[in-house]
């Protein structure tokens, strides 16, 4: 009986410490980097303005060189829908911690840049009206703005 309660509480542990955990180690980076942590809250097989975002903006040269760079930690809180694209539970529920903290709205896309802290300092709802260069140009410029 001792072995099956033990087991149940070391579940319960793992999960519990596994659902912050991208969010966390995100935070840790940007301090010692001094990087600014990008949110983004998508649904990537369902929400038209969600792709959009990814392919104009998430998957250029130019966002990807603010990861390379060490401007940004980039987290994605996805929230897919059909069945072959659904991640695992772990993750399944730390999007869902996410989203509660982050996203109470429920808006898709829902783009947060925070501080290594996790205080917010600018959030865009809907698929931003600037193309990658200018985004990628206002996310350096809040970062130098930090300093």
């Amino acid at each position: 009986m001792k072995t099956i309660i033990s087991a149940l509480l070391m579940v319960v542990f793992a999960v519990g410490f596994h659902a912050q955990n991208r969010l966390e180690i995100a935070k840790k980076e940007a301090t010692e980097n001094k990087e600014l942590i990008l949110l983004n809250f998508s649904g990537s097989d369902w929400c038209i303005p969600c792709i959009k975002l990814h392919k104009n903006i998430i998957e250029t040269e130019d966002f990807k060189k603010l990861e390379t760079e060490k401007v940004i930690v980039y987290i994605n809180a996805d929230f897919p829908r059909n069945k072959k694209n659904q991640l695992s539970p772990e993750l399944k529920k730390e999007n869902a911690l996410l989203a509660d903290h982050y996203n109470s709205k429920g808006l898709f896309p829902y783009t947060l840049l925070l501080n290594s802290e996790g205080k917010i300092l600018k959030s865009w709802e809907g698929l931003p009206s600037e193309n990658a260069l200018a985004f990628s140009k206002e996310i350096r410029s809040i970062k130098e703005n930090q300093k």
